[in-house]
């Protein structure tokens, strides 16, 4: 997770249009990296999920299964939100272990110190793409819902989300795993790596049986 970059500038991803989030993607910065586009592909894989709702509800081919598109919708929303809001919350999980290592190591307190603040921002920076995995892997199953049940024009719109939700769990879970490596509390690396290895597997299992 660490490299030796300078700190970037706080941006407002939510905010800048698809061009500018690509071209400060590609710069010098190390944010926004691959956190940062895990997150934005499970948006994706999200927007695409309640589009297809979007495409089934109403129309009266599919009016048996119109509940449960409605049910879906803000479900998908709902984790759209989410992942969005994520986009910035690893850049700044990223930003809170960069400037723990630029602390002060000239005593055995500043050393102290130092230490528990890379420890602690490690571990935030572990926690924050696990829950962008958990987040990816939870609409999944709903992906899968509206690919079979609902408008079948959009078909390869749901495999396309399911791909970008998989993609999401699998990135998030790359970077959660490269946190774990230097934590020094084995209870909590145990921890997180055995949800790794749990939401890695349901993520691969759960795109395979779409496709």
């Amino acid at each position: 997770f660490y490299h030796k970059h300078s700190k970037t500038n706080t941006m407002d991803y939510k905010k800048i249009n698809i061009e500018e989030f690509i071209a400060v993607t590609a710069g010098k910065d190390p944010v926004p990296g691959g956190g940062s586009v895990s997150a934005l592909v499970g948006a994706l894989a999200a927007a695409l999920g309640k589009m297809v709702t979007g495409l089934t509800i109403g129309r009266k081919k599919y009016a048996d299964v119109q509940p449960e598109m409605e049910t879906m919708a803000p479900i998908f929303g709902n984790a759209m939100d989410s992942l969005l809001d994520a986009i910035a919350e690893d850049a700044e999980a990223y930003d809170q272990v960069f400037n723990a290592y630029k602390l002060p190591k000239d005593s055995d307190e500043e050393k102290k110190v130092r230490t528990e603040a890379i420890q602690k921002g490690l571990t935030h920076a572990a926690k924050v793409p696990l829950s962008v995995a958990e987040r990816a892997v939870s609409i999944m199953p709903y992906i899968k819902e509206v690919a079979s049940k609902g408008n079948q024009n959009a078909i390869t719109d749901s495999c396309v989300a399911m791909m970008c939700a998989r993609t999401a769990a699998l990135g998030a879970i790359l970077n959660c795993r490269i946190n774990i490596s230097s934590l020094s509390n084995a209870n909590v690396a145990g921890e997180l790596a055995a949800r790794c290895d749990s939401l890695q597997k349901e993520a691969v299992e759960l795109e395979q049986n779409l496709l």
